[in-house]
């Protein structure tokens, strides 16, 4: 065997790919396909919870009956549980809880239940907190090593506070609206008589780890402080204090506060900058398929590290598909059903059903849709934990791009890249 030196072969090999025939050229209008096309298959969800006939684990070919025990209601609530679409992959946590689900701490004069990693290990941003008062009755004055951030679901609150400054604050918020304190800030909360049932909010705060047993509470401050120590402080006889609680209020039941109330003079004024936001009161943006607001810091200037839009969507409607740059997303249903697919990369999506009442998370970058599932309208809010809100549309994202690139990727016509929305669709209309 002759063996030819490397620069004859190099040699060789490009005189042989000079006299091959020329391969015919790919037409830019139809590119080759490198990879079998996405499938046809809808992937609807296979029941909603009114179904009356018993859900089944089974999609297509795939699955099977269940023939041992089964939660009727749970699976009839989520159906993309119980039969996942096709689409899903990969495993990605859990990304719902439902507020019912939460142990309930009852109280005389109302109760609250929260939401932290505790129950839903993928919210490691925020945690959340349901909270009940009746009449006139008063979560007690108290602080927290978060922010708090608020959302009023029914009734009337009136707040108070004081900062560092000596500088206090008092007003009352309702259905619709928001309050905010920043860590630290001292503040007590109280229904008005505005409402015959009182009061229901949100609270949200920045730690998934937070847990509203670990509040600052004044009364549990004081009954662990030496009687001779609180008299010494306040400068008057230890007598003055012998009907002080000996342990913590919490939620306790008060005449209601009048609608005139004023906060004390202070000889520092008040607070610069109100720590409520009548956010009731702001017009809705109309969109193709519902509405939204959105309150920041820009609007909001208080709430430094917590932003929020308020989101409605029709029946047959969606929130666009979108993600958010760098901020994870704390989701509370408020009405009607929805689901929502995340995707989280390599491979990796899990589709999800909420009812109202329900908690729902989105780590910061994972693509999603919220896409309403019933015969109602959807009524949600989208809270983040930063001073802007931001996310990022794909519908624009697309327009925007050379339509060559495009074209490239997706393998759609001219005319569909042509109709893309170079502004946010933000909720999309049925078809």
């Amino acid at each position: 065997m002759v063996c030819l030196p490397a620069a004859y072969l190099v040699l060789a090999c490009v005189a042989s790919a000079l006299a091959a025939p020329a391969s015919p050229s790919v037409s830019s209008a139809e590119p080759e396909a490198t990879l079998p096309y996405a499938s046809d298959d809808p992937n609807a969800p296979l029941w909603n919870e009114d179904t009356t006939s018993t859900p089944e684990a089974i999609r297509g070919s795939l699955g099977a009956t269940v023939i041992g025990p089964q939660n009727v209601p749970i699976d009839q609530q989520n159906p993309d549980i119980l039969a996942p679409p096709s689409t899903d992959a990969g495993t990605i946590g859990q990304a719902k809880w439902p507020m019912g689900l939460s142990h309930n701490r009852l109280q005389t004069g109302g109760w609250a239940r929260q939401q932290n990693e505790a129950v839903l290990p993928m919210a490691t941003e925020m945690a959340g907190v349901n909270m009940r008062l009746d009449v006139g009755a008063i979560r007690e004055l108290h602080w927290h090593k978060t922010d708090e951030w608020a959302y009023i679901l029914k009734g009337s609150v009136q707040v108070s506070a004081v900062n560092p400054d000596g500088q206090n604050y008092l007003a009352t918020v309702s259905a619709g609206d928001l309050w905010y304190f920043p860590a630290g800030i001292p503040h007590s909360l109280q229904a008005t008589a505005d409402d015959p049932d009182g009061c229901e909010f949100l609270l949200v705060f920045d730690d998934g780890a937070f847990s509203e047993d670990a509040t600052f509470l004044l009364t549990d401050w004081l009954a662990h402080v030496p009687k001779e120590v609180i008299a010494k402080n306040f400068q008057t006889d230890i007598s003055a204090f012998d009907h002080i609680p000996a342990e913590e209020l919490y939620i306790f039941p008060s005449a209601p506060p009048p609608d005139d109330a004023q906060a004390p003079s202070s000889p520092y004024g008040t607070v610069p900058q109100p720590y409520t936001f009548k956010m009731s009161q702001v017009n809705a943006t109309q969109l193709a398929g519902g509405t939204v607001k959105v309150v920041d810091s820009t609007t909001f200037p208080v709430s430094v590290n917590t932003a929020v839009a308020e989101v409605t969507v029709e029946p047959g409607a969606m929130r666009e598909l979108h993600w958010h740059p760098t901020q994870d997303e704390w989701d509370y249903f408020i009405g009607g059903t929805a689901r929502i697919t995340l995707f989280g990369s390599t491979g990796n999506a899990r589709t999800f059903d909420y009812q109202g009442g329900d908690v729902g998370y989105i780590p910061a970058s994972y693509g999603h849709y919220v896409e309403n599932t019933g015969n109602t309208t959807l009524h949600f809010l989208e809270i983040f934990k930063t001073d802007r809100y931001q996310d990022i549309s794909l519908s624009q994202w697309l327009a925007l791009t050379p339509p060559a690139l495009v074209k490239a990727h997706l393998n759609i016509s001219d005319e569909l890249i042509a109709s893309l929305s170079k502004t946010k669709p933000i909720v999309v209309g049925p078809r």
